[in-house]
Parts: C-alpha cells; structure tokens; sequence
C-alpha cells in the first residue's frame, strides 16, 4: 500500500492517513485479514511521528469496532424481524389449514348425511319389496292351502 501525506493540505496527516487506508479498503487494495504496516515502518517511510500513526490506527480500529457493533446489531434486528415474520407466516398457515379442514369436515359432513339418507331410502325400499313379497307368498300359500284364490 502506498501513502502520500501532503502536510500543506491543512487536514491532519492522522486523518489523511486514515482516509487512504479507507480508500484502499474501498478499492480491494486492502482486503480482510491483511496485516497493515507496523506503526514504525509506516512512520518511517512518511518521516512522521509514530504517535501520528499509532492514532490513525487507533481511530481505524475504533471505527471498525464501532462498525461491527452496528452490523452485529443489523443482524440482530434482522434475526428478530425474520423470526417475527415467520411467526406471523406459521399463524397464517395454520389459520389456513384450520379454515380448510373445517371446509372439508362440513362438506364431509353433508356427504355422509347424504349418503345416510340414500341408505336409508334404499333400506326402507327394499323393506317395502320384502313385505310386497312375503303378502304374496302368504297369498299364494293360503291360496293353496284354501284351495282358492285370495285377494
């Protein structure tokens, strides 16, 4: 990573310095897990005092814990709203299911008494052909047994 601090420019070189490792952050010229340069390398190669960079660390390193604070808090907040929708998602569904199976139990329902009542038609039919039947084999046993025919 190169650096250029222009002294005459009126913001702090802890500052410029700051803003160029954001930059190569930014650009991918830093990525996660690179080591930065040691407080004095950095110093050195810019003439500057050590402290200027140790503070320009500092600041980076408070920035970016004050950053994963805010992310580690987002995701917190997004876990919460998800979990929330999903509850809100699982009651819907069961709403939904109880609705549709209380559909179907009142149409299984009406089927059924349908289904008792044909049953109970077809029955009391065939009880009627039944007593039709057994009228006219006692008719005809009388007949036989009278030896004439009966009404």
């Amino acid at each position: 990573m190169v650096v250029h601090l222009n002294p005459a420019s009126g913001v702090p070189l802890y500052v410029q310095l700051i803003e160029q490792v954001k930059h190569a952050i930014e650009t991918g010229v830093l990525r996660a897990g690179d080591q930065l340069p040691s407080v004095r390398q950095i110093a050195e190669e810019l003439t500057i005092n050590p402290n200027t960079v140790a503070r320009a660390y500092r600041e980076l390193e408070h920035e970016g814990a004050r950053l994963k604070s805010q992310y580690e808090q987002r995701i917190a907040q997004a876990q919460t709203a998800a979990y929330a929708a999903k509850d809100v998602i699982l009651q819907d569904a069961r709403q939904q299911r109880e609705k549709i199976l209380g559909q179907a139990r009142d149409e299984a329902a009406k089927e059924l008494d349908q289904v008792r009542r044909d049953i109970t038609d077809a029955l009391e039919h065939e009880k009627r052909l039944a007593d039709a039947e057994v009228s006219a084999l006692a008719r005809d046993m009388v007949s036989k047994v009278l030896g004439r025919s009966v009404a």
